[in-house]
């Protein structure tokens, strides 16, 4: 499935529109983890653990959002963007974007 952050996929058309879709997820570290990234906060740099923890949320945001698509009969997402918020939970991200079907143009 193609997820597009554009209105447009070049050599193809839209020829239906379904709608908004969305796949979310709220994950977490654990509580030793989480202790030693606020450890690494006071120093300075790069905290590798939320970066991971980011980019695991938004894979599986996006996995999400693929499969709400599919569900309703798309092949494809257009105008996809992120939302994501970090507090004493997790890292909450939010994949949005409108369900289409594309075909190839002539």
């Amino acid at each position: 499935m193609i997820v597009a952050t554009a209105e447009t996929i070049a050599n193809y058309q839209v020829t239906e529109t379904f709608g908004e879709v969305f796949g979310q997820t709220t994950r977490s570290r654990n509580i030793i983890s989480s202790f030693g990234q606020n450890l690494k906060s006071v120093v300075g740099g790069e905290i590798k653990g939320y970066t991971q923890l980011q980019e695991e949320s938004r894979q599986e945001a996006l996995d999400r959002l693929r499969e709400a698509a599919e569900k309703i009969g798309a092949n494809a997402v257009i105008c996809c963007r992120f939302d994501s918020n970090s507090n004493t939970i997790g890292d909450s991200v939010t994949a949005y974007g409108t369900a289409v079907t594309i075909e190839p143009r002539n």
